[in-house]
């Protein structure tokens, strides 16, 4: 791997608090994805057809219908909220 993964930026970015040891472990992880994401961009796949879905499923999804919201205040996790919404940076 070429770059340096800041895993504190993407912590912050997360509004995770990592600690020292939790980011080193992390910065592991991430590195090993990304070298088996580097060895799968590796291989020949010229005569491959490409497929958008491997199985014939259908839309097994029911239809949308509009309904009232349940009493559940959905806010109350946020770290920020304004009225009914999330609040983002």
């Amino acid at each position: 791997m070429s770059d340096k993964i800041d895993t504190q930026k993407i912590a912050k970015l997360a509004r995770l608090k990592l600690t020292a040891t939790e980011s080193e472990k992390l910065d592991g992880y991430l590195e090993q994805i990304i070298d088996y994401i580097d060895q799968l961009n590796q291989l020949d796949t010229s005569n491959v057809q490409p497929t958008s879905n491997v199985i014939p499923a259908h839309n097994i999804f029911r239809d949308d219908e509009a309904s009232e919201s349940k009493n559940v205040d959905y806010l109350t996790g946020a770290p920020s909220s304004n009225k009914r919404h999330y609040e983002v940076p």
